[in-house]
């Protein structure tokens, strides 16, 4: 089983101008691959294969010879995460691939001659590199993604083959439903709620003051690049905050349960809310269900995603009367059918629990109270509304 390992490095000074070079490298030598790609699928309907994008590096090295102070194998990779790119897009998990730019996130992976002892990081041409390990990983190292962000701080992602299979997985034991909002962040089918920390609005201020100051320097000076640095390490703190909060809620969810069962949120579509869309944004539940899906299947536990359309606010859990209407706005509502109250939310989060066991029985009519949660037929489905 295959797990990545963050760590963060601190080169050198003479680390820093080689991995420099060879961050440009790469980047340069991916954006020629990309256009050349583009290029020839539109002349011809076909685009370049893995083998005939590292067979330009020959060539390419006697024309322009900075291409080989970089590791001959990270120029080698680009062409297969050039590839995976297309493939993702091909199959619809992503976007076309764009283009690399300077300014942003710079990446470069070392697939081979990598090596890992205590706190000391060997690479190619880059020598030993000091590594801050908070713990020591078990398996074979495979290779290794260094990574500068915008805010100066390199990180190194360790992948680790630990040569165990993944766990059967086992429906037997506690499921749980997860509703998730911004008030609360997650409120649970057991009618536990989490709160929202809201991290952005925490340092919103702050990161509004050091925006205003960089947007006063002027543009390519030192003194606009500090700032933008200053910017950047706002930014940063609020993604590691977020991280964090969101790797421990996570862990907390799968270690206490057994069946996680959740909303497949279409985010992209609720962020065009004007007015929900920053905090919509500051949530991040789409990283917060990738966290519980991957540490779900590392520990043998089931995790479930029901349809978005699925009416579970509207929905009464108790006798499964569905209403017309509910706005945001109403947190509690009475089933004008078993006169049950519902807190709003804590209803939505049965209603997604026993949905997601009905989806894991495999069949229409089973859930977990051997009730249907669907409407019956000929009821049009409305939509979910919260």
């Amino acid at each position: 089983m295959l797990k990545a390992y963050k760590y963060r490095i601190y080169p050198t000074n003479e680390q820093v101008v080689l991995l420099a070079k060879s961050m440009g490298c790469v980047r340069w030598f991916y954006n020629l691959a990309l256009n050349l790609t583009s290029e020839t699928y539109k002349a011809t309907g076909k685009g370049l294969s893995r083998n005939e994008i590292i067979n330009l590096l020959p060539s390419l090295k006697k024309e322009y010879g900075w291409l080989t102070e970089p590791p001959s194998q990270c120029l080698q990779q680009v062409a297969l995460d050039l590839s995976s790119a297309f493939l993702n897009f091909f199959e619809k998990r992503a976007k076309y691939p764009n283009f690399k730019k300077k300014g942003q996130k710079q990446s470069i992976r070392f697939p081979q001659q990598v090596k890992l002892d205590g706190e000391d990081l060997t690479l190619p041409k880059l020598g030993k590199v000091y590594c801050k390990v908070s713990r020591l990983p078990e398996g074979k190292l495979k290779s290794v993604t260094l990574s500068l962000t915008p805010s100066g701080e390199y990180y190194a992602a360790c992948l680790y083959d630990d040569g165990k299979d993944k766990p059967v997985s086992s429906s037997q034991g506690k499921s749980v439903g997860i509703d998730m909002g911004i008030s609360h962040y997650v409120i649970t089918s057991d009618g536990t709620k989490h709160g929202n920390p809201k991290y952005y609005r925490k340092y919103e201020t702050k990161l509004t003051k050091k925006q205003k100051q960089l947007s006063r320097k002027q543009k390519g000076s030192n003194n606009c690049k500090g700032a933008r640095i200053k910017v950047a390490r706002v930014h940063n703190k609020i993604t590691r905050c977020r991280e964090d909060f969101l790797h421990k809620l996570s862990r907390k969810l799968v270690d206490e349960n057994q069946v996680i069962v959740v909303e497949n949120l279409a985010v992209k579509n609720m962020v065009r809310n004007s007015k929900l869309a920053k905090s919509i944004s500051d949530a991040g539940w789409g990283q917060f269900c990738t966290m519980l899906k991957y540490k779900s299947e590392w520990e043998g536990k089931i995790y479930i995603e029901v349809d978005r359309f699925f009416p579970s606010s509207k929905t009464c859990s108790n006798c499964l009367h569905q209403i017309d209407n509910l706005t945001l706005d109403i947190r509690s509502w009475q089933c004008p059918k078993c006169q049950t109250v519902h807190d709003r939310d804590i209803n939505a989060a049965i209603n997604i629990r026993d949905e997601g066991l009905r989806l894991l029985a495999g069949g229409h009519l089973a859930t977990a109270s051997g009730q249907r949660v669907r409407p019956s037929k000929g009821t049009a489905f409305r939509g979910n509304v919260g």
